[in-house]
């Protein structure tokens, strides 16, 4: 009879919570075959590989490159190592990087200021669910589908001069395309329409994660729907504004397609993309000064990106 407490005591105990944990994963572990060791590794190493492949070794490339005078032709012996000489041309002596700096600020002026508050707009009354809101959403983002490529051709029908549409409606001969004074406001709007799609799904699919309970809060408290929404909704879509902030500044970055489609980024459309492909695969081929625009372009970005990526760190930790 002595012994029974000392039984029950021991079975009181129950087993430490870590040695539950590791046999556990262990157990799991244990489940996986060597077949599916083989598929897991392969999933994890071949995306890996080709974006170290495809992305960081490229752009540590084109950082090496933008130190070097070489035309991409002769052998990398007779490589000519300038140092910053190449950006220093850039921001003194090469005429279209200035008016490529003021293009690539206005467009991303025009995405952030119009395009994409409209977009924000947009969601917000496809959130409602209005009648026939499943088709407006399909018209609103088929713009997204086609490239930018592609949209240049489509609104050349729109701005030609001779058989245009906007010249046949306002009387006119303007040159939309071809006018150093208007093309790159034409192009804006092209790139807007479909820079709007894309907003505009972004937010609604933020809407859409909203707790109604804040906007019934909202409501109870009298607030008007235009205050409960910058007041209450947008704020808790802080992660979303982040998104569409990095995306807008990329999207103003790497603009490249519209312009190279409608002269080749010239006589008024000049953008950063369009030097970087003019010097680096155009008629007098410069590698490194090529490469030491694109670096100006790659530690742009990288500012942005790593502020999106920071914030989705902070996002996680909470």
């Amino acid at each position: 009879m002595s012994d029974l407490p000392l039984i029950q005591a021991d079975r009181a105990v129950p087993p430490p919570a870590a040695t539950t944990t590791t046999s556990g994963r262990r157990r799991r572990l244990r489940l996986l075959s060597r077949t599916d060791r083989v598929v897991i590794t392969l999933m994890v190493l071949v995306p890996m590989l080709l974006v170290v492949g495809l992305v960081w070794l490229p752009a540590l490339a084109t950082v090496l490159l933008s130190g070097t005078n070489w035309d991409g032709i002769g052998p990398f012996s007779e490589i000519d190592w300038v140092g910053l000489k190449n950006y220093d041309d850039v921001v003194n002596i090469y005429p279209p990087f200035v008016p490529a700096i003021q293009n690539n600020l206005l467009w991303l002026a025009a995405l952030f200021v119009v395009a994409t508050p409209f977009g924000m707009f947009l969601a917000v009354l496809l959130d409602k669910e209005l009648r026939g809101s499943r088709f407006y959403q399909t018209a609103l983002y088929l713009p997204v589908v086609l490239s930018l490529a592609l949209i240049g051709f489509v609104w050349q029908l729109i701005y030609s001069r001779d058989q245009g549409l906007l010249n046949a409606l306002l009387g006119t001969q303007t040159d939309w395309y071809g006018d150093p004074h208007v093309n790159i406001w034409a192009v804006l709007v092209a790139a807007g329409w479909r820079h709007v799609g894309y907003i505009m799904l972004l937010y609604l699919a933020g809407l859409k994660g909203v707790d109604p309970s804040l906007r019934e809060a909202a409501a109870v408290d009298g607030s008007s729907e235009a205050s409960t929404f910058f007041r209450v909704v947008f704020p808790v879509m802080r992660p979303i504004n982040i998104i569409v902030l990095v995306v807008t500044v990329i999207e103003s970055l790497r603009a490249f397609d519209l312009v190279w489609v409608i002269n080749k980024g010239r006589n008024g459309l000049e953008l950063i993309s369009a030097l970087v492909t003019a010097n680096v695969v155009g008629e007098a081929s410069r590698i490194g000064f090529g490469s030491a625009l694109a670096t100006i372009m790659l530690v742009v970005s990288l500012v942005f990106i790593t502020l999106y990526l920071a914030t989705v760190m902070r996002e996680g930790r909470r």
